[in-house]
This record gives structure tokens, C-alpha cells and sequence, in this order.
């Protein structure tokens, strides 16, 4: 990428930016959060709440998924101003890696600070079961392809940064917290992000239980990247949709990994509205 392009890729950005920050009921939102397979259903709960389908914004990617909406909402959650990405993009749609965390990168230039992100994902770790809500404290990233391969943009931050500290440990405490009060018990691990659309094979999962991974699942982690560079506070939840590939012998389905989402939905938007009514403002 030339400086020339990279002025134009930086261009696409903002007038991203700009076109969502007409359309916004608050000057500047407090988290944006993003709602992975079978979650959409917390967009619901926002106030005062203005959609944004993704084919307006100008330069943004479509959701192709089917069961995703592909729209932001921008609303009111328990008193902080949040917009919800209701669909995300994916490798395996045809976007190229940088397109995958676009959002992200939109949201930095819209003065987010912290954003909340979440995804259906398959448990590796035995002790998980389907329905289990997941805090993810790490992740693992096989291929080679990055959402900052090409030439920097400096505006966005440094060539070469830390990704120790994306993970945000007083939302971490927050989410913990929370899943106790409400009775149950929110669990941790490590997400392996693999390109899909296939389900992984059995030997692909015997490896990553070898690396130490604990869920495993075609998102989440570009996101995770670009929020690293822009400094973003993340918080990452992962619904244990279904058992990977070889533990049960059991075929893995779409229905499934909805059907679990839609199952767990309801203790994720409670956790994730209870850390966004009790973070500290930034």
C-alpha cells in the first residue's frame, strides 16, 4: 500500500465515521458492542434507539449471513449511550482481513473507548457445556492474514504493539461479578479463531486443545487486533454453542450453534447491560 492509498483507506474511514456520527442520538457512545451468532436479540433492549442499516454507510461492509440484520443500533442501555453492531463480517464471506474489524477502526475515530465483543463458539475445553457463557482472556490466531497487514496508518496507532492488555480487567472483574449475582457462574478461557465457513476437523481441535485453546470459533479475534492498536478496552464473551469436532462424535450444525445462542442469550444481555450500567466513565 502506497502513502497515497493509505490516505484514501484512512478517507474511507472517515467518511464512514461521519455519516454514523450525523445519524447518532449522542454526541459520543460509551461502548459499542457487538453481537455475535444467535445474540442479536439484546439490540432490542436499547432506548430511544436509531438504526443504521450497513448499506447506507458509506465504504461499510454488508452483512451476508442471513439471520444477521446487518444494521447498527445506537441507543440508551441502562444509561450509557451504546451502539450495537447486529451483524459482523467474516473471512469467510469474501472480506478481506482489514475489512473483518472495519467497524473497529470507525468506532476509534467516533471517540470509542471500550467495546464489549461477542460470538457463538465451539467448547474444546470438557468442562464446558453448550450454553455456558465464556469470559475469554486470550486468543490464538493461526493464519497469516492480519487486519493491519499493508502499510501502517499512524492515526490509528503504532506499527508494532502489545496485545497483553486488550483485554480490559476491570470489565473482566464487572462481568465476573455479575454472572454472580446473577447465579451462575461465568467461565474463562482461550479462543482460537480458525477461517471457516467448515466446522473444524477432529484433528484441527486435538491440536488446539495441544496449544492450549479452550473454545474455537470464525470471529472476534481481527476485532480483538484492531482494538489492541487503537487501545480500545475490550471485553470478549463467548457463548459454548456446541462441543467441537471429535469430543462427542456428535455433527455439528448451524441450528445448533443458534439454538445454544438463543438459549444463553438471556444471561448474556444481563451481564452485558449490568458491566455497562456499572462501568466507570471514561
Amino acid at each position: 500500500m502506497t502513502g497515497t492509498e493509505n490516505k484514501a483507506k484512512l478517507e474511507q474511514y472517515r467518511e464512514s465515521s461521519d455519516y454514523i456520527a450525523a445519524k447518532l442520538p449522542f454526541d459520543k457512545a460509551d461502548f459499542a458492542i457487538v453481537l455475535g451468532s444467535g445474540l442479536g436479540g439484546l439490540a432490542d433492549e436499547l432506548e430511544d434507539a436509531v438504526k443504521i442499516p450497513y448499506k447506507d454507510i458509506p465504504n461499510f461492509p454488508v452483512s451476508t449471513v442471513s439471520y444477521q440484520k446487518g444494521e447498527l443500533v445506537a441507543g440508551k442501555l441502562r444509561g450509557k449511550n451504546v451502539i450495537a453492531m447486529n451483524g459482523r463480517f467474516h473471512y469467510y464471506e469474501g472480506w478481506e482481513m482489514w475489512q473483518c474489524a472495519y467497524h473497529i477502526f470507525v468506532f476509534a475515530l467516533l471517540g470509542v473507548k471500550r467495546a464489549i465483543i461477542t460470538n457463538a463458539a465451539g467448547a474444546i475445553n470438557e468442562s464446558f457445556r453448550p450454553g455456558d457463557l465464556v469470559r475469554v482472556t486470550d486468543t490464538i490466531k493461526l493464519t497469516a492474514d492480519s487486519p493491519l497487514r499493508g502499510r501502517n496508518i499512524p492515526e490509528f496507532g503504532e506499527r508494532f504493539f502489545d496485545m497483553q492488555t486488550v483485554h480490559d480487567k476491570t470489565l473482566a472483574r464487572l462481568a465476573d461479578e455479575a454472572a454472580m449475582r446473577l447465579g451462575f457462574e461465568l467461565k474463562t478461557g482461550v479462543y482460537a479463531y480458525m477461517g471457516g465457513p467448515q466446522y473444524e476437523t477432529p484433528a484441527e481441535i486435538r491440536m488446539l486443545r495441544i496449544l492450549g485453546a479452550d473454545l474455537v470459533g470464525m470471529s472476534t479475534v481481527p476485532e480483538i487486533i484492531a482494538a489492541a492498536q487503537v487501545k480500545m478496552g475490550v471485553l470478549c464473551l463467548s457463548c459454548a454453542s456446541n462441543m467441537a469436532a471429535g469430543i462427542t462424535g456428535a455433527a455439528i450444525t448451524e441450528s445448533e450453534v443458534l439454538e445454544a445462542g438463543a438459549r444463553s442469550s438471556g444471561n448474556l444481555r444481563a451481564v452485558v447491560s449490568d458491566v455497562v450500567e456499572r462501568a466507570p466513565s471514561i
